[in-house]
């Protein structure tokens, strides 16, 4: 098993979604992040179903450095819950997770 995670967030807007991937990457908390939308979510929130137009961001990291992607998320992002998941790698190229964790090493 691989020591690389994938993580997600959505946000309102593609402006949005390029600042939290770029701030991710310039402070080596991600190796990188792509950006897909807009997709339609929908979800429960304060008792009401609700539909929105997001932008999801797909960063690249490693479980020890999720602490700090996820404090970055936050310090950046204007949800009050922001969606912030971590999903294992649980196998790939060895040079792309090698990769991964060479631009997320402190």
């Amino acid at each position: 098993m691989s020591d690389c995670i994938t993580v997600l967030t959505t946000t309102d807007s593609a402006e949005k979604a390029q600042d939290l991937a770029a701030t991710a990457v310039g402070a080596k908390v991600a190796a990188c992040a792509q950006i897909d939308g807009p997709i339609t979510s929908v979800y429960r929130w304060e008792g009401a179903v609700q539909t929105d137009q997001e932008w999801r961001v797909l960063y690249k990291t490693t479980a020890g450095r999720f602490a700090a992607l996820e404090a970055q998320i936050r310090g950046v992002h204007d949800y009050d819950t922001p969606e912030i998941i971590a999903t294992p790698i649980t196998d790939g190229g060895d040079d792309y997770l090698s990769w991964i964790r060479d631009e997320t090493a402190e």
